[in-house]
């Protein structure tokens, strides 16, 4: 297969992944319908220019149009029972989606505090961001100076390398859906 070859398939692949028909995609980036099929069937090769006006209709740069991974991983959907405990605690559960997808840039966990269950008197700091919405229960949440607690609907949203710390302070087990990026686990 030529570079060509290449091109065509690969404009292809990424329209009909970011959901779009050729023709929304000609109006998008100002050209004819007309010219993205010639490019799809591989029977023009675009200039750099060309193939830059019409990736900026999707939008995308050049270097993510080659380096997108096309084949997504085989898994995409998880079921509760395969998800992972990575908690240490006994009285927390952390469940962890997508533990083995290749290039993983963000965890997303699904969180359960038993009454009382603590991170700890040590607070947590890592490289990255995090956030997380409280589907059930109550959270105390202290990050640097700053405490509160959440309830169901609240969430939060934080720089991880400020000292933080998640205590269920009610009677309740409390639920959380989080998410840090990159990944600490």
């Amino acid at each position: 297969m030529s570079n060509s070859d290449d091109i065509g398939q690969r404009l292809l692949l990424v329209r009909k992944i970011y959901g779009l028909t050729q023709r929304e995609l000609a109006r998008r980036a100002g050209v004819t319908n007309g010219a993205i099929s010639l490019i799809e069937q591989n029977r023009v090769s675009p200039s750099i220019s060309s193939l830059k006006k019409i990736l900026d209709g999707i939008p995308m740069s050049i270097a993510e149009f080659f380096t997108l991974d096309l084949v997504p991983s085989d898994e995409v959907f998880f079921r509760d029972d395969e998800l992972p405990d990575i908690a240490m605690d006994p009285k927390i559960i952390m469940k962890l989606l997508g533990r083995r997808s290749k290039g993983r840039a963000i965890q997303i966990m699904h969180e359960y505090y038993e009454p009382g269950a603590d991170t700890g008197e040590a607070m947590l700091r890592h490289n990255g961001e995090e956030g997380g919405i409280v589907v059930r229960g109550t959270i105390q949440l202290t990050i640097g100076d700053k405490v509160q607690s959440l309830a169901p609907g609240d969430g939060y949203y934080f720089d991880s390398q400020l000292p933080h710390r998640f205590v269920n302070t009610g009677d309740e087990i409390c639920e959380i859906v989080s998410a840090n990026a990159p990944p600490s686990f």
